[in-house]
C-alpha cells in the first residue's frame, strides 16, 4: 500500500502518514498553480548515442570521474543560481518488489540558503496531487525547522476535505512505510547530492561503463543522458543501470531512473525508481506565504 493511500486511512482513523519524494526532466509551458489540465506519462526518447570527447578535461582515473565532476559543477549551479522553482513531479517507485503507479504532484520548492553558517531560508515544499483520481486534491507542506519539523497534510476532495489538517513526522515509521524516501529528500538539489554520494561510493567498487548520450528528448526538450552501467552485480551496488537526464538549455538534471539487473539471463532490467520534473519554472520569488498551510490549503 503506497503512502498516499495510507494517509487516507490515517486521517479517517485519527492518525496520518504522508510524505513524498524526488528526480529528472524538463518541459516548457506555464503551469498554473491550480491547473487541472490532463497529464500524460512523461515521454522520453533517445534518438542517437555517442560518447562525448573529453577535450581538455583533466586526466580521468575512473570512468565515473567525468560524471562526478559534472555533478559537482551542477550542485554549485543549483546552490548559487536556483532559489526556488515549481514543477509537476512525477514519481514511480518499486516497493517490496511491486512497481506502483505513477503519481503526479504540482510542487513548489524553495531551496535552503545559508549565510555565515546560519540558515537564512529554510528548505520548503508544497505539493498538491493532480493524478491519479484516488489522491487528487491532496495537499502537503513541509518547512525545515518549523512546526516541530513536521509536515502537514490535508485532503482535497470528498468528505475528508472537511477534516482538519494532520501533522506527521516526515521520516517516522508510519510515514516511511511503503515509500523509498521522505519528503525531506525531494528536489533537484537533493537528487544531485545523492548522485555524488552514490558515485563516490561506486567509484570504489571497481570499473563500470559511463556514457554521455546526446539527442535524448523528454516531452520535446533536448537532453543529454548520463548513463552509468554496472555489468556485474555486487552487494554494495544499488542498480544495474542509472540514467540521469540533463536539460541541454539550463544544465539541470531533470529526470532520474534506475534499473535492477535482469532476473534471468537475456531478460530486461526492471525499473526500481524514477523521478521526473515537468514544466520546471525557476526563481519564482516564493515567500513564506507560499508554504503557510492556513493560507495555502483550500
Amino acid at each position: 500500500m503506497s503512502w498516499t493511500t495510507r494517509l487516507h486511512f490515517a486521517v479517517v482513523g485519527g492518525l496520518a502518514c504522508f510524505a513524498a519524494l524526488s528526480l529528472t526532466l524538463l518541459a516548457s509551458g506555464q503551469e498554473p498553480r491550480r491547473s487541472r489540465a490532463k497529464l500524460r506519462e512523461p515521454v522520453h526518447r533517445i534518438a542517437k548515442a555517442r560518447i562525448e570527447p573529453k577535450g581538455n578535461t583533466p586526466v580521468d582515473l575512473h570512468p565515473l570521474d567525468p560524471a562526478l565532476r559534472l555533478a559537482r559543477e551542477t550542485l554549485e549551479l543549483i546552490q548559487t543560481k536556483v532559489i526556488d522553482y515549481s514543477c509537476i513531479l512525477v514519481k514511480r517507485e518499486r516497493i517490496k518488489g511491486r512497481l506502483l503507479n505513477s503519481e503526479y504532484m504540482f510542487t513548489e520548492i524553495r531551496n535552503r540558503k545559508v549565510h555565515n553558517g546560519q540558515i537564512t531560508t529554510p528548505f520548503s515544499v508544497y505539493m498538491r496531487f493532480v493524478k491519479p483520481d484516488s489522491v487528487k486534491g491532496r495537499e502537503v507542506i513541509y518547512v525545515e525547522g518549523r512546526n516541530k519539523n513536521k509536515l502537514v497534510a490535508h485532503e482535497g476532495v470528498g468528505a475528508l476535505q472537511f477534516v482538519p489538517p494532520v501533522w506527521i513526522q516526515p521520516n517516522g515509521p508510519i510515514a516511511m512505510r511503503g515509500q523509498l524516501y521522505p519528503i525531506t529528500d525531494v528536489g533537484i538539489e537533493s537528487l544531485v547530492l545523492k548522485l555524488i554520494e552514490k558515485g563516490e561510493r561506486d567509484r570504489r567498487q571497481g570499473k563500470c561503463d559511463v556514457q554521455f548520450i546526446k539527442g535524448a528528448k523528454i516531452n520535446g526538450r533536448l537532453c543529454t543522458v548520463l548513463q552509468v552501467t554496472h555489468p556485474v552485480p555486487r552487494p554494495q551496488l544499488d542498480f544495474h543501470i542509472a540514467r540521469i537526464f540533463i536539460d541541454d538549455e539550463n544544465k539541470l538534471p531533470v529526470r532520474y531512473a534506475a534499473y535492477s539487473w535482469p532476473e534471468k539471463e537475456g531478460g530486461k532490467p526492471q525499473l526500481l525508481e524514477e523521478y521526473t520534473y515537468l514544466n520546471l519554472k525557476l526563481n519564482l520569488n516564493l515567500t513564506d506565504e507560499d508554504f503557510n498551510h492556513t493560507k495555502k490549503f483550500r
